[in-house]
């Protein structure tokens, strides 16, 4: 059984949800030609251990950083590294995490780097923003977890892309990845687990511009498309409350939320106290 939060756990998890949130927020003005991704690792580090928080990817099994920072073909856990450039017309993944209070939120976004990126590589980005989207608007008490995969494969699927298999969404609360609960970008719908008031976790959809099949480099975490077509993925962290969802890692002003909403989605942002 998937662990379910009480209200005061989800309280202090919106806190944590808030943190990630606002991290995303401060390194944005990085995301341009000649940033180190070092340097977004730095930025995020600083800025989660300013408030008090720990950054939970550094040491977990072995990840040397602080966040991950995946370009173009890079699905996935990428390490940042003073020698890795961003370049105009890359896309960047920045997946950043925070445990604050024993407590963890987790998010991401994908950037273009620069004025402007190829065809191909927006096409990814679009596809993986109304994937999260239309998986959001699908949660709610009662719903089934094959709702969510089913969603984001349909959609992306038609797009004529690629919806990566081997890493999913995830329950989430003091533990990072709670092993009780998955969640697959893939599926049919009405099948699976059943969703009940008070389950946390991620949907954080990995879309590839061609196949959904991936390798792992030598560094044993960067994961790539075999096809070395581009990837981009978009992250939240929500909680399911009431007739539908508190996403616990939007801010205001988050235009996945409101196209979520637009779509039929009961969404709520953070209720901050």
């Amino acid at each position: 059984m998937a662990k379910v939060k009480s209200q005061q756990d989800i309280a202090k998890m919106r806190e944590a949800g808030r943190l990630a949130a606002l991290t995303l927020k401060h390194v944005e003005p990085l995301i341009r030609p000649g940033t180190s991704t070092e340097a977004i690792n730095k930025a995020v580090h600083d800025f989660i251990v300013s408030h008090g928080a720990v950054p939970t990817p550094l040491n977990y099994r072995g990840f040397p950083k602080s966040v991950c920072t995946s370009i173009n073909e890079v699905i996935c856990h990428g390490i940042p590294s003073e020698d890795c450039l961003l370049k105009e017309g890359d896309i960047i993944n920045v997946d950043v995490t925070a445990t604050l209070n024993e407590w963890i939120g987790d998010t991401s976004k994908t950037y273009v780097v620069g004025s402007g990126t190829s065809e191909e590589r927006q096409l990814v980005m679009d596809v993986a923003f109304e994937s999260l989207a239309r998986a959001l608007a699908v949660v709610k008490h009662n719903a089934r977890m094959g709702d969510i995969g089913a969603a984001i494969q349909t959609y992306a699927e038609a797009k004529g892309c690629g919806v990566v298999r081997d890493f999913i969404g995830h329950g989430l609360g003091k533990v990072f990845h709670e092993p009780e609960l998955a969640v697959p970008h893939y599926g049919e719908a009405n099948t699976g687990m059943k969703l009940v008031r008070g389950m946390t976790f991620t949907i954080e959809p990995m879309i590839n511009g061609g196949s959904w099949r991936h390798r792992v480099l030598r560094d044993g975490w960067t994961a790539v498309t075999t096809d070395g077509k581009p990837s981009a993925q978009f992250e939240h962290t929500l909680a399911i409350v009431g007739d539908g969802i508190e996403v616990l890692t939007a801010l205001p002003d988050d235009p996945i939320m409101l196209r979520a909403k637009e779509l039929g989605g009961t969404i709520l942002w953070p209720i901050l106290e």
